[in-house]
C-alpha cells in the first residue's frame, strides 16, 4: 500500500495538467496495471528505499508513453488540418499571379494602378532629397505663387526664431536638414521653401540677403538663416561678384603722389 500511494504522488507530478492518472479518460490508473501485471513483486517487495526508486522510476517511464500516446492522435491531426490549409492558400496564390500577368499586358492603365496598391510614396513636405535646379528657382520668384506668398518683402522678413528663455543665442542652428528631411519644426527661410535654391545664377534671391545702405551680406541674427545655408549664401554672393553679376561699391582714397614720383613727373601729371 506504501507502494501505491508514493507511485499515485509521483505521477501526478509529472502530469501537465496536474491531474491523477485516474482522470485520464476513463483509463485504468497505470498503477494498478502495474500490479495486475506483477502480482509477485508486490507481495515479496521489502520496504527499502533502493526497491521502492526502482519501481518507481519503470512507473513513471510506462506513464510517459501513456501519455505520448494519448495525446499524439489530437495533436496530430489538428497539425494536419493546418498544412492542408496552408497548402491550399499557396495554391491559390500561385494559380493568381499568371491571370494577374496576363491582364496587366492588355491594359495600359495598370501599371498607375499597381504604383497606388504597392503604397507609392506621396508629396512629404519635409522630404528635401529632391534637387531642384536653378533656372526653376528663378521662374519661381517670378511667379504668382511667390508674390502670393511673400508679396514685395523679403523672404526673411516674417521669420521669427524659436529660441529658449527672453535672449536668443548668438547663433543660429547648424543646420535644419539632417538625413534628407526637415528635423525642425521651424526651418530658416531658406530651408522652408525648397524653391529657394542658393546660386550666384539667381541674383533676385541674393540681392534680398545685402543690405542696401552698406552693400554687404546681412548678419544670420538678422535673416534667421541656418549656419550652412548663411555659409552657402557667403559663396553664392562672392562667386556673383568675381563673375559680374552683382555691382558693389568700391571705396575712393586720395593718394599723395609724390612718395610715388619726382617732382617733375608729379607736375607733369597734375598739368
Amino acid at each position: 500500500m506504501h507502494l501505491l500511494a508514493w507511485s499515485f504522488v509521483f505521477a501526478e507530478k509529472c502530469h501537465p495538467l496536474g491531474k491523477p492518472p485516474s482522470t485520464l479518460r476513463g483509463k485504468t490508473p497505470i498503477v494498478l496495471v502495474f500490479i495486475k501485471l506483477v502480482p509477485n513483486y508486490v507481495t515479496a517487495v521489502p520496504a527499502k528505499m533502493s526497491v521502492l526508486r526502482l519501481f518507481g522510476g519503470e512507473i513513471i517511464s510506462i506513464y510517459r508513453q501513456t501519455l505520448l500516446t494519448s495525446f499524439a492522435g489530437p495533436a496530430a491531426r489538428h497539425f494536419g488540418t493546418i498544412s492542408q490549409q496552408l497548402r491550399a492558400a499557396a495554391s491559390t496564390e500561385k494559380e493568381a499571379e499568371p491571370a494577374e500577368e496576363g491582364s496587366l499586358g492588355g491594359d495600359e492603365e495598370q501599371p498607375e494602378a499597381s504604383d497606388k496598391q504597392r503604397g507609392a510614396p506621396e508629396d512629404d513636405p519635409k522630404d528635401r532629397t529632391r534637387l531642384i535646379p536653378v533656372e526653376t528657382s528663378v521662374r519661381y520668384l517670378a511667379s504668382e505663387a511667390y508674390r502670393q506668398t511673400y508679396q514685395d518683402d523679403p523672404v526673411w522678413k516674417h521669420y521669427r526664431r524659436n529660441h529658449k528663455g527672453a535672449y536668443p543665442s548668438k547663433k543660429t542652428r547648424k543646420t535644419c536638414i539632417r538625413k534628407g528631411r526637415i528635423s525642425t519644426g521651424n526651418p530658416c527661410p531658406i530651408c522652408r521653401d525648397e524653391y529657394l535654391v542658393l546660386d550666384h545664377n539667381n541674383i533676385d534671391l541674393l540681392k534680398q540677403f545685402i543690405s542696401p545702405q552698406t552693400g554687404e551680406v546681412l548678419s544670420y541674427r538678422v535673416t534667421g538663416l541656418c549656419q550652412k545655408k548663411h555659409l552657402q549664401l557667403l559663396v553664392a554672393v562672392e562667386r556673383a561678384m568675381d563673375r559680374g553679376m552683382l555691382t558693389f561699391d568700391v571705396p575712393f582714397r586720395e593718394y599723395d603722389y609724390s612718395e610715388y614720383y619726382t617732382t617733375n613727373d608729379v607736375k607733369k601729371a597734375v598739368k
